[in-house]
């Protein structure tokens, strides 16, 4: 009994520092969070799309849209960088651009992202950001279900390599669907699926580290639904990974294109 009361006090204390307001957080909040997370992460390691539910989710915890973006980025990153660690023996550069190359335009990008992301006014990213989910939503159905071209046409170093750029940027900024986006460049720049798909894991975890490491500095994370939020997606991750080959991949992708387009008609309703 006695054991019990330090654990609840120090929930109740990070949740009471939580909000970027000073407002506080009930427990059972962090509770609801943790369970979604753990589904995102799960999601993550399946399929993609988990900011489809992290999103929403801190949304409803109370934060802003902006704040609620931004802690989600912050929490999702330790999961990223597990998932690009694991698949780090495949990564490659993509025709003529070296992954160095591809290391120092997502990390530009990420930054500028970010940077974007924080000079824009909290209301007009309320306004914003139900076009953002439905893009977002688009090209994750897109990169779904799309059939692959039988020839497909390889990019230049140079048009990959902006192509790379302009996806980071928005990857820093937003990220929602970054993973097909990159999928689709990598693969016109001349990489394999497999190589493909460890090189924009990795990718994602580099302009993803730029965007937290200023994110870092900014009073808009929710400091206690992050950390919930980052433990449960990693150990969601795990048990994804374990079910990867146990489930059906189409059902789910079509799982997370219904959230999405729930998700975008509720913020189109609650835009002010």
């Amino acid at each position: 009994m006695h054991g019990a009361m330090p654990a609840t006090r120090a929930i109740k204390n990070a949740a009471q520092a939580d909000h970027p307001g000073g407002t506080a957080i009930h427990a059972t909040t962090l509770l609801l969070l943790a369970l979604v997370a753990f589904a995102a992460g799960a999601q993550n390691a399946l399929a993609g799309g988990g900011s489809f539910l992290t999103l929403p989710a801190l949304i409803l915890s109370g934060l802003d849209p902006r704040s609620a973006n931004i802690t989600s980025t912050v929490a999702l990153f330790p999961g990223q960088v597990t998932t690009s660690w694991a698949g780090r023996r495949h990564v490659a550069g993509a025709g003529d651009l070296s992954f160095r190359a591809l290391f120092a335009v997502s990390l530009l990008g990420g930054v500028l992202g970010a940077l974007l992301l924080l000079a824009t006014p909290a209301d007009f990213f309320a306004r914003l950001v139900p076009w953002l989910v439905l893009f977002a939503t688009a090209v994750f159905a897109w990169g779904s279900f799309r059939r692959a071209p039988s020839r497909p046409r390889h990019l230049g170093p140079l048009a990959g390599g902006g192509m790379q750029f302009l996806i980071a940027i928005y990857g820093g900024y937003f990220g929602g669907g970054i993973g097909f986006l990159m999928l689709a460049a990598l693969t016109a720049a001349g990489l394999t699926v497999r190589a493909a798909g460890a090189t924009k894991n990795a990718l994602a975890a580099v302009m993803n580290a730029a965007a937290v490491a200023i994110f870092m500095f900014s009073p808009d994370v929710a400091w206690a639904r992050a950390g919930v939020v980052a433990l449960a997606a990693i150990a969601g991750g795990a048990l994804g990974a374990y079910l990867l080959v146990r489930v059906n991949e189409k059902m789910l992708r079509l799982g997370i294109v219904a959230i999405g387009i729930a998700l975008t008609i509720g913020l189109f309703l609650r835009a002010p």
